[in-house]
């Protein structure tokens, strides 16, 4: 059996797609063993792309625009969607059943202080009618390190994927007013990536294979089934809370049945990206995407 490696660049529920083609079997049926990991703190799962340590990593489309920027080629394609639409949610300490985005504007927010996470959620305050320059953020580091300031008494708000902000409604440390997603829109968002050469190997496409099943698997199945198959991949995380993020991403539309990255959805992330004066100029798509293996 042909072995691979694939990497996180952050680990979260957010992912499942990714999760379950390892956690249900898909590429086993393929006939690809595998190993994962997370990239480490402040570094890029690119990195193990160029130093062949990684077949397959989790990232983003956008991570491409760092190389562009740089008068570069991206060491990387991005050849399938994970998500199409921003996952992260806003969570109050208080219950704000008549939540409003102008609620944010004065008020300590904790959230990424850069990156794609923070570039779509200041579109998301334009797209809202907000001046993000009139909300307070309190930027302590990485998703572990921002849930933790919440937890510590920091912020009124605080901008986190799932399953956190679930976790802390389970525990009655928070109360989800918001999802960024709705806000955008279709986008593309997080990705598979490899290097061009991997993706014309067989072992790219029988891993696309087992992909688009694990995708089609998505679209049928509940919410419990899907949080039975990945729960042990969460051992802090209640398995309600888990099941409630797992409920949530499934409506948003972030797992389409499409793994494509469509050339429209690339558009939009250029619009965010753009808007926050992270790229200058606007990329083609074919120099940061490609169309998955056969």
């Amino acid at each position: 059996m042909q072995s691979i490696h694939i990497q996180f660049t952050l680990f979260s529920a957010f992912y499942t797609p990714l999760i379950l083609a390892m956690s249900k079997g898909f590429l086993k049926e393929e006939g690809l063993d595998y190993e994962w990991s997370v990239s480490p703190p402040g570094t890029s799962a690119v990195d193990a792309i160029v130093n062949g340590t990684a077949q397959v990593i989790q990232s983003a489309p956008s991570q491409g625009f760092n190389a562009l920027l740089a008068g570069k080629t991206p060491p990387a394609l991005h050849f399938a969607q994970i998500n199409e639409m921003d996952g992260f949610f806003i969570t109050s300490r208080d219950p704000q059943p008549d939540f409003d985005w102008k609620d944010l504007e004065g008020k300590e927010v904790v959230m990424f202080k850069a990156g794609q996470p923070n570039a779509m959620f200041r579109y998301a305050c334009f797209k809202a009618g907000i001046n993000y320059d009139a909300l307070l953020p309190v930027t302590p580091g990485g998703a572990a390190a921002i849930d933790d300031a919440f937890r510590d008494g920091q912020g009124d708000y605080v901008v986190q994927q799932g399953p956190f902000p679930q976790q802390l409604a389970q525990e009655q440390l928070g109360h989800v007013v918001a999802q960024v997603g709705p806000m955008i829109g279709p986008n593309a968002f997080s990705s598979l990536a490899a290097s061009p050469q991997w993706l014309q190997t067989e072992e790219a496409a029988a891993f696309t294979r087992a992909y688009r099943a694990t995708r089609r698997y998505i679209q049928t199945a509940s919410a419990t089934d899907i949080t039975r198959s990945i729960v042990s991949y969460f051992p802090e995380t209640n398995i309600d809370a888990l099941e409630s993020c797992i409920a949530t991403y499934q409506s948003l539309g972030c797992w389409t049945p499409h793994i494509e990255i469509t050339p429209e959805a690339f558009e939009v992330t250029l619009d965010v990206f753009e808007y926050v004066n992270h790229i200058a100029e606007r990329y083609r798509y074919d120099q940061v995407c490609v169309t998955p293996p056969a």
